[in-house]
């Protein structure tokens, strides 16, 4: 009711207000208004879209590092002691879980790509920062430096840009 009563004119709203003579001023309009989406729900969301051809080429990409992050867990599990092994192969799986679906949702056109795309980055973040703690000086620290250079700080990078941006809204049928 609240919202009602200071949204319109004292004299139509449901709980009328002594001393509101003047209609109230609305908030929000001009530019920035023409700027936002309408959800489903009604909603209102700001900010840019991703159309077909921006979800295709970072849904492959990321369905693709899910994709050679499963035979890395092979590798890891049999070469690593079984201590660290069940450590690295649960983040990598988790890793690759969320990188997939962030994918495959992106190159379905499917809503909700923004959690795991959320969820990769800080999987990604955390994998960088283990290997890099964790090697020895020499060839282990430099695959790692390598490693969080070459490809996980860059997904983790297109996954914050993905997270960020709201997916293409379905459209309504238009009627004659």
């Amino acid at each position: 009711m609240t919202r009602l009563a200071y949204n319109s004119p004292a004299t139509h709203a449901s709980c009328p207000r002594r001393g509101i003579s003047a209609r109230p001023t609305r908030i929000g309009t001009g530019r920035r208004r023409q700027s936002r989406i309408l959800t489903a729900a009604g909603r209102r969301r700001p900010g840019r879209i991703l159309t077909d051809a921006a979800r295709r080429r970072p849904g492959r990409i990321l369905t693709g590092a899910g994709l050679v992050l499963l035979p890395w867990l092979g590798y890891l599990a049999g070469t690593l002691p079984p201590v660290e092994a069940a450590a690295w192969v649960t983040l990598d799986t988790l890793e690759a879980a969320a990188l997939l679906i962030t994918g495959t949702r992106l190159l379905r056109g499917a809503p909700g790509h923004r959690t795991p795309a959320a969820a990769a980055v800080l999987l990604l973040l955390t994998d960088a920062c283990l290997d890099l703690a964790t090697a020895t000086p020499g060839t282990e620290l430099t695959t790692a430096l390598a490693m969080a250079i070459g490809a996980e700080l860059p997904l983790a990078a297109l996954c914050t840009t993905l997270a960020a941006r709201p997916a293409q809204p379905a459209t309504a049928p238009h009627s004659r």
